[in-house]
């Protein structure tokens, strides 16, 4: 295998539009990669400079110790899984996996070993004599990934594969994948939009947004200590929590003043009480951190933020639970069987380590009660 490294990545299409901007990431040999962002971020368009399916217009690209810039994609020794299976339909699962390797000149004992070895790892053996249109959406998106396997590539580059798959189909395709990276020790490039799907596949995560990497981190780092309120609004299901307001100086310290109520803050580092005075700031806390604790919850010791109840969606292993306090609505999960009435007035209490704060202008992290992770927004 090989590491992938890409330098001052940069794509700009026609009318001047960037589509990736100066993005420098190193995936290391053998890693497992997800590349995630919504649709438009550049993901895709970084992968398919990776595949060389695009040209960069500016940066490196090395595979190994090769840069592979003008290298041409059959000899980039990359295999490339799309979100369309592109599976030849009148073919059989057998002929579609050795069709590539039948193109390269390979011998048919060599080829009936790759294809037979592939579709062992896959569970494909009993199925090699159908054709498509007779297998599954999760058989044929299986027999995609046996036709890259057979290549026996350096890497092994996503896009969106699973996007067709219904929701049980998908998370049988994660696990799968899983074990195949573990099985193959291959190095891996994944792109996806669904956050879900990042968070359970990847050793690291690479976030974007607008062409540029926001945070690369391992996936509870990403979660636990978000580079700025994009990412910590990008990463979670149900998405964190954000109340816009102001930071006021008391007698025992910095507070968060929303309106309809405050919360302490702890001091941010190195900062002087004359800069952080009326600084307006977004303090974002995730719906698992808040506790609904009835009416008064004042002998608790812990902030109190009182709200009404909107909503309540019951999911089976917990409920959310949206509430309103003042101009501020926000989310809260609770347990399944906790008694929420919509209309009720309640108390919401919230652990202050548990508090993210950014600046409003530019959406950085500001010093909260939490550490910001393992993470660089450069390269990992």
């Amino acid at each position: 295998m090989a590491q992938v490294v890409l330098e001052n990545l940069t794509k700009v299409f026609a009318g001047n539009v960037a589509a990736v901007n100066d993005v420098s990431l190193t995936v290391a040999d053998r890693e497992f990669l997800v590349l995630v962002g919504p649709s438009g971020c550049g993901k895709t368009t970084t992968l398919r400079m990776i595949a060389g399916l695009e040209e960069a217009t500016r940066g490196t690209i090395c595979i190994g110790d090769r840069v592979v810039n003008d290298v041409a994609p059959k000899d980039r020794d990359i295999a490339m899984v799309f979100q369309n299976y592109a599976l030849y339909p009148h073919m059989t699962a057998y002929r579609n996996m050795a069709f590539g390797l039948k193109l390269r000149g390979c011998g048919r004992r060599e080829i009936d070993e790759r294809v037979r070895e592939a579709a062992d790892i896959l569970g494909l053996t009993d199925l090699l004599g159908r054709k498509p249109r007779a297998l599954s959406g999760g058989q044929r998106q299986r027999v995609a990934l046996g036709r890259a396997i057979v290549r026996k590539p350096q890497v092994f580059l996503f896009d969106e594969p699973l996007s067709n798959l219904d929701a049980r189909r998908r998370v049988e395709m994660r696990a799968e994948l899983k074990r195949l990276h573990r099985r193959l020790e291959t190095t891996v490039v994944y792109v996806t939009h669904d956050q879900v799907e990042a968070m359970t596949l990847g050793e690291r995560i690479a976030v974007m947004n607008e062409g540029v990497i926001q945070q690369v981190a391992r996936p509870l780092d990403l979660y636990d200590g978000p580079a700025n309120r994009f990412v910590a609004g990008f990463v979670g299901t149900p998405p964190m929590n954000f109340f816009d307001g102001a930071v006021r100086l008391r007698a025992a310290g910095p507070v968060f003043d929303a309106g309809s109520f405050s919360l302490p803050l702890a001091p941010a580092p190195g900062a002087a009480a004359d800069q952080i005075e009326g600084r307006r700031v977004a303090l974002g806390v995730r719906p698992e951190h808040l506790t609904l604790a009835g009416a008064d919850a004042s002998v608790t010791g812990l902030p109190v933020i009182p709200a009404t109840v909107s909503v309540v969606e019951q999911r089976g292993d917990a409920q959310l639970v949206h509430l309103a306090s003042g101009a501020h609505t926000f989310v809260a999960r609770a347990e399944a069987h906790a008694r929420v009435e919509v209309g009720a007035g309640v108390a919401v209490t919230l652990d202050p380590a548990e508090i993210h704060v950014f600046d409003r202008s530019t959406g950085a992290v500001l010093g909260d009660g939490r550490s910001s992770g393992e993470s660089d927004r450069r390269e990992a």
